[in-house]
């Protein structure tokens, strides 16, 4: 029996997804499906989660193992190219166990098949990038911007992920971005996690909203309502109050949208791409509210006449999927010749 399928696994904080592709790029499996990742447990509990999601899949597409070429998998980082984890841990796996990890060895050796590694935003990346693109892909270039807790990105060069030296290529939320005219008088420059201060995620993410904009804004609106929930629940409501047109949600949304679109005009001295991506929970939002801030990101991103007349800013769509089928893409590519 010939082997003419991928299984793409996406391996999350609290869940797996999973699809199967076959060599035309076709997917088997059309509706989200998720089990649990017990990544809190350690390795050996997540390993197992992966192993059954695996075989979910095949049963799920109707796809025999012997059928299988091999599988794409996806992780948040930081971890190398090739999927060894930072030795200092990360928010997914904060366990002592996972540290230094080789996590696709691992599942390589667990599956017995071969596993090609991605991180999670620069799938997601790419899978946006091919299904827009199609037929085509191979002659095209994007960036995306995934806007989450954090802020993930990708590169993608001629229908390739560019992973880097050291698998840190397209970390976008980590380009700091000019604050003057961002910022409001008096407003401090926000801080990111990673340690740098002003970079695109410490504005445009929901870390950025609770530790940075929120807390600010807040005392430009003494009376508004979100004084009363505690901070994290109150950044979490912020997009809910954006879709109602509240003023104080819409200026932490249009610092955003600025944040984004300095972050793209600087990408676009360096890549200089035919679409600029964004993705994530920030355009989970009801159509008013998405399109407006699409609009105002493409209002704050300036390029030159030239990139105008041929690029574009779009949305990624089918973000729940585009992990697993992203992941799916780089491995058809690597081993599917």
């Amino acid at each position: 029996m010939s082997r003419e399928y991928i299984v793409g696994l996406d391996n999350g904080g609290t869940a797996n997804k999973f699809t199967v592709m076959d060599r035309a790029g076709n997917y088997l499996i059309d509706d989200l499906i998720e089990l649990p990742s017990r990544v809190t447990e350690g390795p050996g509990a997540a390993l197992g989660a992966l192993k059954e999601a695996f075989e979910a899949a095949l049963t799920t597409a109707g796809v025999a193992r012997d059928q299988v070429i091999g599988v794409g998998f996806d992780s948040p980082g930081p971890a190398s190219a090739v999927g060894v984890l930072s030795s200092k841990g990360a928010t997914n796996f904060a366990h002592r166990d996972w540290w230094g990890f080789d996590f696709r060895t691992a599942l390589e050796k667990l599956l017995h098949l071969p596993v090609v590694y991605s991180n999670d935003t620069n799938a997601a990346a790419l899978y946006a990038h091919h299904r827009h693109f199609g037929a085509v892909a191979g002659d095209r270039s994007s960036v995306a911007a995934i806007v989450g807790t954090g802020l993930g990105g990708g590169v993608i060069h001629e229908g390739h992920m560019i992973k880097g030296a050291a698998g840190m290529a397209g970390e976008l939320g980590h380009v700091q971005v000019p604050t003057d005219g961002l910022l409001r008088d008096g407003q401090p420059v926000p801080v990111c996690n990673c340690g740098f201060a002003g970079d695109a995620e410490s504005f445009a993410s929901l870390t950025g909203i609770r530790k940075n904009l929120l807390p600010y804004w807040l005392t430009q609106y003494p009376d508004h309502e979100l004084h009363h929930l505690d901070i994290a629940d109150a950044a979490k409501a912020v997009r809910g109050f954006g879709e109602r047109g509240d003023e104080l949600a819409l200026a932490i949304f249009e610092q955003q949208a600025m944040a984004i679109g300095r972050l793209f005009t600087i990408v676009s001295n360096v890549v200089d791409p035919d679409v600029y991506f964004i993705g994530g929970g920030v355009l989970e939002a009801e159509e008013h509210f998405r399109d407006w801030l699409l609009d105002r990101v493409r209002v704050h991103t300036l390029l030159r006449d030239e990139q105008r007349d041929v690029a574009e800013v779009r949305e990624v769509t089918d973000l729940d999927m585009a992990g697993c089928r992203g992941a799916a893409v780089a491995a058809l590519s690597a081993l599917g010749h």
